[in-house]
């Protein structure tokens, strides 16, 4: 959403601007419109009346609201809400009111795309719409609008994560809290969903991996059980687990995980 100064006299309704110019208004064009620059040249002791509405090619859904020689762009919805009609007037405040208002309609349906692919989490979303640089103010209102409407919930999305990558991927819970780390989870919930798995479904995991990976790795027995070992904890699990899983597989074929000593401690 914008606002800035325009000379009202060199617009014109129909067949204006060069191509040039219509491909250079269409390049800067984004979803986002345009960013908010400032509104301290809106006359501030009286009411400014709507001079024109003007529909935006890009963004889809935007118009373009004069108040002569000053504009601002907002979403459909927004000039309905506002009743933002040619020769309406509006004043200082109401406009500030407005382009908050915007902002956070922009914000939301931007959150609502993306989500429409797949769930993610608060931190996701928050990071996708500082990257489309829109206001802080109105993301943090668009996270906790999400949350309410439960459209986003880190503690399901953690846990649900959690037990498809242990049990579905085959990785540890080591590797599994950096994901969910590097997806903005907070560590409490991190902890609480990698606690409700439990050790058992870890286990399984791990020595699916180490039979799978010992059945095909190659050398003396000493370099299959430490490249086997390796493997294991390359998947994020912890040295504990991993020569635990691999012990119970060298005893199902016979063999024993004696001379692994501290190697992998």
């Amino acid at each position: 959403m914008s606002f800035g100064k325009k000379k009202f006299g060199s617009y014109r309704s129909s067949s204006r601007g060069s191509k040039s110019e219509a491909e250079g208004e269409e390049k800067q064009e984004t979803f986002q419109a345009e960013t908010l620059h400032s509104l301290d040249d809106f006359p501030q002791d009286e009411a400014q009346q709507v001079t024109l509405v003007e529909l935006l090619r890009r963004p889809r859904s935007s118009y373009r609201i004069y108040f002569g020689p000053h504009y601002i762009t907002v979403h459909e919805s927004t000039m309905v809400r506002y009743g933002m009609t040619k020769g309406s007037f509006f004043n200082k405040e109401e406009v500030d009111e407005i382009v908050n208002a915007n902002e956070r309609q922009i914000a939301y349906a931007q959150a609502i795309n993306y989500l429409s692919f797949r769930s993610r989490t608060s931190g996701e979303i928050e990071q996708k719409l500082l990257e489309k640089e829109l206001d802080p103010d109105a993301i943090a209102d668009t996270v906790q609008r999400l949350q309410e409407e439960n459209l986003i919930d880190d503690a399901a999305y953690a846990q649900e994560w959690a037990q498809q990558r242990v049990t579905g991927r085959k990785k540890g819970k080591v590797l599994v809290k950096q994901e969910l780390k590097r997806k903005g989870v907070d560590a409490e919930l991190i902890d609480d969903a990698l606690d409700a798995l439990g050790e058992d479904d870890e286990m399984r995991s791990a020595e699916e991996l180490a039979a799978k990976k010992w059945r095909t790795t190659k050398g003396d027995l000493w370099d299959r059980k430490r490249k086997t070992a390796a493997f294991i904890m390359r998947r994020g699990f912890s040295s504990d687990i991993a020569r635990r899983a691999l012990d119970r597989v060298l005893s199902r074929e016979g063999e024993d995980a004696e001379a692994l000593g501290t190697e992998f401690d």
